[in-house]
């Protein structure tokens, strides 16, 4: 074919990127384009989203190594079933290529393009970039999905050590390029101000050249990761998550560094990487989770709690230091250590009572690697209503939480630093102090720092009696 268009959406690198490979191999010329999506984008709720300004870095770094090649990224706003064709026939375009996504709605619009770019006659070609497996690819000895992770995990890692060729690289050789030169490069143009958003300070600097470099670091601490992950403190997570989200380095850049050694630390994060696989095949085939609980029953539940004590969960005022801590660090960095994601959620659903979904939009909205099919697993895992989650019986401790994965308080007092004062004992439950270590703490517990907003011991009662109403 003599030129081709590769549509990049959430895999924005130029390497080991599997449809652009193959652009590059099969076309004469190849242009890279990039769609503001005004559906998505209209959902956002502020327009001031550090999401958005990361995709924008993300498309500058890309669009700066394509112009040392003469090239540029094409760049459009609007609806990409509508977009994506008007790019095609500009250019004289005979064929598309694009990573393939499992989320419901992209599964939509990719339908829709295809659709229309078979009509016109021109050749489409998707591949499996985003995830390591996919649905049809890990299957039980009844040919059918596993919705249980350790079987799963068991059969992906069987799969995977069988295969002679483990893990592809696909190489992008730019010289085959499309020479073009973009008059609204994203460089030159103000896009933010075109797709209504405004510029907010860098939380991480994005981009591909940055998650490598993050990935490289993590290799200093990957042997104590299976231990170090739990306590946020230590900041010994890989803290790749929003780059694995925008697709600035690829899964298979993660899967290589998992194998470099065979010691639990590599073992724990490759675990981790297969987890993200499961709960993209439970998307991809049961695209009804997005809305519904995984398991029927629980859908009938009649959540108790009430909004006011949402809203207070969501400011990080509940009285429960770790808690409040983690949410407070969500409000203002748009990060979450993954412990505390366990903890916040198991504290919303079966302390507070409240629906799963109100959580999972909450951090939809604030995470910036939100990711739906990672957040909608993990928020039914902690609510019990999901594939494989925790037994409905089984309630986190918010203090026994706080004493293990915070044992000195030194996450609490970086984020509620009005407990500073408090013990390393007293940190965890600062209400049960009298008002005499109070006052030395300089935090009066009512006045500086709020009561608990409910009982942990009278609510796990109530939550029991919730969830065995629908069993």
């Amino acid at each position: 074919m003599k030129r081709a268009l590769c549509w990049v959406r959430r895999d924005l690198r130029l390497h080991d990127h599997y449809a652009l490979s193959e652009a590059l191999k099969s076309a004469d010329e190849v242009y890279i384009a990039f769609v503001f999506d005004n559906l998505i984008l209209d959902k956002l709720h502020s327009k001031i989203d550090p999401r958005v300004t990361m995709i924008v870095d993300s498309l500058k770094e890309m669009e700066k190594t394509l112009n040392l090649h003469s090239s540029s990224l094409i760049i459009a706003y609007g609806n990409p079933t509508e977009e994506i064709p008007k790019i095609m026939k500009e250019h004289n375009i005979d064929a598309l290529f694009f990573n393939r996504d499992y989320e419901p709605y992209a599964k939509t619009r990719d339908e829709k393009v295809q659709k229309t770019m078979l009509d016109l006659g021109l050749s489409v070609f998707t591949f499996k970039d985003h995830v390591f497996y996919e649905k049809n690819e890990i299957l039980n000895g009844s040919q059918e999905i596993y919705k249980v992770f350790t079987p799963y995990k068991n059969k992906w890692l069987e799969t995977f050590r069988s295969q002679e060729e483990h893990i592809p690289l696909y190489n992008c050789l730019l010289k085959k390029l499309a020479p073009f030169k973009n008059s609204k490069s994203i460089l030159s143009h103000n896009w933010m101000q075109v797709i209504g958003f405004q510029e907010t300070p860098a939380v991480l600097v994005a981009g591909s050249s940055a998650a490598l470099q993050r990935l490289k670091d993590f290799e200093e601490y990957i042997d104590n990761y299976k231990e170090a992950r739990d306590i946020p403190a230590l900041e010994q997570t890989s803290n790749l998550s929003s780059y694995i989200r925008l697709g600035n380095l690829s899964i298979r850049d993660m899967i290589r560094l998992s194998v470099e050694k065979d010691n639990s630390g590599y073992q724990t994060w490759l675990s981790e990487i297969i987890w993200r696989d499961f709960y993209h095949v439970i998307l991809d085939a049961y695209p009804l989770v997005e809305k519904k609980c995984f398991r029927p029953e629980y859908d009938k539940i009649k959540w108790l709690g009430s909004s006011k004590d949402f809203e207070r969960w969501c400011e990080g005022n509940t009285g429960y230091p770790l808690v409040d801590a983690a949410m407070r660090c969500l409000n203002l960095t748009g990060m979450m250590h993954n412990r505390l994601r366990m903890v916040v959620a198991s504290f919303l659903t079966k302390t507070l009572l409240i629906d799963w979904r109100l959580g999972e939009k909450y951090f939809a909205e604030k995470l910036l690697d939100y990711d739906l099919a990672a957040n909608n697993g993990g928020w039914q895992w902690s609510a019990s209503t999901g594939v494989d989650a925790q037994p409905y019986f089984r309630i986190f401790n918010p203090y026994n939480q706080s004493e293990k994965f915070d044992p000195k308080g030194i996450f609490i007092r970086q984020w509620c630093p009005e407990l500073k004062g408090f013990s390393d004992k007293s940190i965890h439950s600062p209400h049960d102090t009298e008002v005499d270590e109070q006052f030395i703490a300089g935090c009066f517990i009512g006045k500086d720092y709020p009561h608990p907003i409910v009982g942990y011991k009278q609510q796990r009662e109530r939550a029991l009696s919730m969830y065995k109403a629908v069993k």
